[in-house]
């Protein structure tokens, strides 16, 4: 089974799912948050009502809430009839069923909805896109990225994803990415050349098991943080 998706399509997650996709404790909501291709997540939403610092960007917010909802509703009936059509191959853990999908889906993008204009007055939510962030270095505690990096990996090179998440190191002291399966449910060809990189420029990397699971085997994510030689040797400096 795999998704035909040409571009990145503005299907949001919800404030739960983020807390299982990147197995958040409280003590890392309280830290400073930088949620990258964010797109119509409800995270932002939730969050903040529950009076946690976190920050959006994504090209998307360019666009009005309106427009946002309409191309939400736009490719919504062909992405469930394609999960209909393929619907053995899926993981019904955390969504019960497709119906129960959908309804999730429809629920995040309105709450989405009913929040943006207001965020977008109080700057939750930015204009701007990977691999270039408008941040100064070490202006987040920590990087979120969902759904965007290693999914799309036909649509973006391994240059790509190695420029996009230095920068987002360069911005965050930490970045947890998910998942780190392609559209065609395959490990992305991209991650051990990015782990390598990385690794080679004092990062340390690591693939850890999260509670959230839909796609089959898509249920982990990437860490990265400084490698504590290298923080040691700072401190000392």
């Amino acid at each position: 089974m795999a998704m035909q998706l040409n571009q990145v399509v503005p299907f949001g997650r919800s404030f739960d799912e983020y807390v299982k996709m990147f197995s958040l404790s409280e003590a890392d909501l309280q830290k400073s948050i930088l949620s990258v291709a964010d797109g119509p997540a409800s995270f932002n939403a939730e969050g903040t009502a529950r009076g946690y610092p976190i920050q959006s960007v994504d090209p998307l917010y360019a666009f009005n809430v309106e427009e946002i909802r309409s191309r939400f509703y736009a490719v919504l009936d062909n992405i469930i009839q394609q999960i209909i059509d393929t619907e053995e191959d899926w993981v019904w853990s955390y969504h019960a069923s497709v119906a129960d999908l959908k309804a999730h889906r429809i629920a995040v993008i309105e709450r989405f909805c009913a929040d943006y204009p207001t965020g977008k007055q109080q700057k939750r939510y930015a204009i701007g896109q990977l691999p270039h962030l408008a941040y100064g270095s070490g202006s987040y505690d920590l990087g979120l990225c969902s759904h965007f990096l290693f999914l799309y990996s036909l649509q973006r090179d391994t240059a790509f994803h190695i420029a996009a998440i230095t920068e987002m190191l360069r911005v965050c002291r930490e970045v947890r990415i998910f998942p780190l399966l392609t559209l065609n449910l395959e490990t992305s060809l991209h991650l051990p050349p990015v782990i390598e990189q990385l690794q080679n420029t004092g990062y340390s990397c690591s693939i850890e098991t999260v509670e959230y699971e839909l796609q089959p085997g898509g249920n982990q994510m990437l860490k990265i943080h400084k490698s504590h030689l290298e923080m040691a040797e700072r401190r000392l400096g």
